[in-house]
């Protein structure tokens, strides 16, 4: 009976392929977990310690220190091993989680001075420590996953640890909804740091317990530390991942502008919007788990890569006809924990394939710069579509039109990566 499920679920996925890949859930799991629960927590923090107004300049400034952290993360690249990068990072994250806990908590320089001021170090250290979690780990964790995979496995796999991930994002921001006025933020930084943590001591059990299956490629020399950026400008199929990894950004943060405009004039109360938005994320959550639990595996193994790849898209182009006919708070809502569910349930495990038939320096030089900087970037001019049409109406008209001509533009795309990864498999051949 249980053996019936899973297929019907999975696939033809074997007992020992579900061990392996529900303890790499696990490990996505604590991943995910921690970094909602912060970024939760990251946007209150600041404006606490600093001053909301601030805010736009903490992202400049995040943007620029992530282009410096990489730089230094693509170094670690090539003095490290995989397993060994991931001590390194997650033992950083946790040791960093657990002094910003410890500086939360102190009697000045932490949340119990009430006194904002744009001199406070510690508000902007956590900002960027945070926005740099989501930039390295969580790439960094697919291109572990990625080096140690055959395609076929993975995309039997890839949904399992989705799975482990939507159920880390709810209950990481189900404990700071639930506990973070009655514990504490102090104390939830330390459960972050736990979190992060069991990252290195469940990757070493992994290994322990299941072989790894080599490389297709072959040794090669140390590279710079903007290899990552170089191979990205050289390389059509890298061209192409970066495009479908990222250009839904724009869209989502033209539809998100217009939902938070929306509930702004008609909820007219801080703690109804932050209902709200919390409310959206929920949901979001609940829908990737659902979708990735239920219809992951069933539309990559039924449709195969290529055609996920498009019917994401697709999908979305819908949903701007339908905010477009429709303009209310509901209809954003609906269209905003759509488009961000499907993307971290479908396009997500998607784009991780593609990452397979590659070389080290690709999965995890040239993946960091896609997965930090592109997704940024995509997120920046989506905002600058928003600054450009203040009004609401206008917006709408142009905000549409401008999302249709991305998605008209993003289909080949798609076509493009989908078929080539197919090409690269059947010839077992990488991109390098």
């Amino acid at each position: 009976m249980v053996s019936s499920i899973f297929r019907a679920l999975w696939g033809d996925i074997s007992r020992e392929e579900f061990k392996k890949f529900g303890l790499l859930s696990g490990v996505f799991f604590f991943i995910v977990g921690s970094y909602w629960m912060m970024r939760t927590m990251k946007n209150a923090v600041f404006m606490h310690l600093i001053a909301p107004e601030a805010l736009p300049y903490a992202k400049m400034v995040s943007l620029i220190s992530i282009i410096t952290i990489l730089v230094f993360y693509n170094k670690l690249v090539d003095l490290f091993e995989k397993t060994k990068l991931v001590y390194v990072i997650a033992g950083f994250y946790s040791v960093l989680y657990f002094g910003l806990a410890y500086f939360l908590a102190h009697p000045t320089i932490g949340i119990a001075n009430h006194v904002p001021s744009s001199d406070r170090l510690l508000g902007w250290i956590i900002y960027v420590a945070i926005e740099s979690f989501g930039s390295i780990v969580i790439p960094l964790f697919w291109a572990y996953v990625a080096s140690i995979m055959d395609t076929g496995s993975a995309r039997r796999g890839y949904p399992i640890i989705v799975s482990g991930a939507q159920l880390g994002s709810i209950l990481g921001t189900f404990l700071v909804m639930m506990f973070a006025d009655s514990i504490g933020l102090p104390i939830l930084f330390i459960v972050s740091a736990i979190a992060v943590l069991c990252v290195p001591i469940m990757i070493r059990y992994f290994e322990a317990h299941f072989p790894i299956i080599p490389s297709q490629e072959a040794k090669k020399k140390s590279t710079g530390v903007i290899e990552g950026l170089r191979l990205i400008l050289a390389k059509p199929y890298l061209r192409g991942i970066l495009v479908v990894s990222t250009v839904y950004e724009i869209i989502g943060t033209i539809f998100e502008y217009q939902m938070n405009r929306l509930a702004h004039d008609s909820l007219q109360s801080v703690g109804k919007v932050a209902g709200f938005l919390g409310m959206q994320g929920f949901l979001i959550n609940c829908l990737s788990f659902a979708f990735a639990l239920l219809g992951t595996s069933l539309f990559i193994r039924t449709f195969g890569l290529t055609a996920c790849l498009v019917i994401y898209p697709c999908a979305i182009a819908g949903l701007v006809l339908y905010a477009w006919s429709f303009p209310a708070l509901a209809t954003f809502l609906f269209c905003v924990v759509t488009l961000k569910g499907l993307g971290y349930a479908l396009n997500n495990p998607c784009k991780e394939i593609m990452y397979i038939p590659t070389s080290k320096d690709i999965k995890f030089k040239a993946k960091s710069w896609i997965e930090a900087q592109g997704g940024r970037s995509a997120k920046g001019i989506g905002s600058g579509v928003n600054a450009l049409f203040p009004v609401l109406s206008q917006l709408l008209t142009y905000g549409s039109m401008i999302s249709l001509g991305i998605i008209a533009f993003w289909i080949p795309v798609a076509l493009f990566v989908g078929k080539k990864n197919s090409l690269l498999v059947q010839e077992n051949k990488i991109v390098e």
